[in-house]
């Protein structure tokens, strides 16, 4: 029996809904907008299999239907102070980060990379600093390239996308899996914690690199190519530029 969907900010690619299972157990049916980077989010899962995700119960391959355990109460992680928000979202990429075996489907994230750089090439005559989209473009190239090791990254790993639960504290949803650099991985929950990134990008940048063990440099790194270079939907975003400034190289 299907639930009223869910409506919040941060289901934006997805039908969502609570449903009941024969059993009267609760669970979470999720059919996906199908898109590039969220192409393996089913695979991510599997391969995860609930640690520390959600945990997928049935699927259908071919519609992207999915059907999941239900993290209750549900409620956001972002909820919580980003003090918090840091710890919480630190030690779950931590455990996420895992080097897949033997033949898999994952995309390495220079196919990400150069997905981002083909959109954002054709945007030019919209960029508000060319040197500074360059140079995001030119670490685009170049920092998959140089990660000292290669995980499973989430990649967009956010306060949005962490769950309370009560298998455990706090479950993972909407992971976004490429195979690639840990340090990207922090990007995501830097660039929700837009207000602190901008006002101490150094101080927030070495506390995130520190609770997750990576070198803070690769993340100031790829938060400017970030800023600098992803494609946006408005180009006048004054926000992503003065992060691009305050993070460069």
């Amino acid at each position: 029996m299907l639930g009223t969907p869910f409506d919040t900010e941060d289901v934006s690619c997805a039908w969502v809904a609570p449903t009941k299972l024969a059993d009267g157990s609760s669970a979470v049916l999720k059919v996906g907008m199908p898109h590039m980077e969220a192409e393996h989010e089913l695979d991510g899962l599997r391969f995860w299999n609930g640690d520390p995700t959600v945990r997928v119960l049935l699927a259908d391959d071919h519609t992207g239907a999915v059907l999941l355990d239900r993290c209750e109460p549900g409620t956001p992680l972002h909820e919580l102070p980003e003090s918090d928000q840091d710890v919480v979202i630190t030690g779950l990429l931590r455990r996420l980060w895992r080097s897949p075996s033997g033949p898999h489907p994952f995309r390495p994230l220079s196919v990400l990379m150069k997905f981002w750089t083909e959109e954002t090439l054709a945007d030019v005559e919209q960029w508000p600093d060319t040197g500074l989209v360059r140079e995001g473009l030119r670490l685009f190239k170049e920092l998959p390239h140089t990660a000292p090791i290669e995980v499973l990254l989430a990649t967009d790993l956010h306060a949005g996308n962490v769950l309370r639960a009560t298998r455990e504290p706090w479950l993972v949803i909407d992971p976004k899996p490429f195979v690639g650099d840990p340090a990207y991985d922090a990007t995501q929950h830097l660039f929700n914690c837009d207000v602190r990134l901008r006002a101490d990008p150094d101080g927030i940048i070495r506390r995130v690199a520190d609770l997750l063990e990576v070198d803070h440099e690769c993340v100031r790194l790829w938060t400017f190519a970030r800023a600098a270079a992803e494609p946006r939907f408005e180009w006048t975003n004054v926000g992503r530029t003065a992060i691009a400034r305050a993070t460069a190289p």
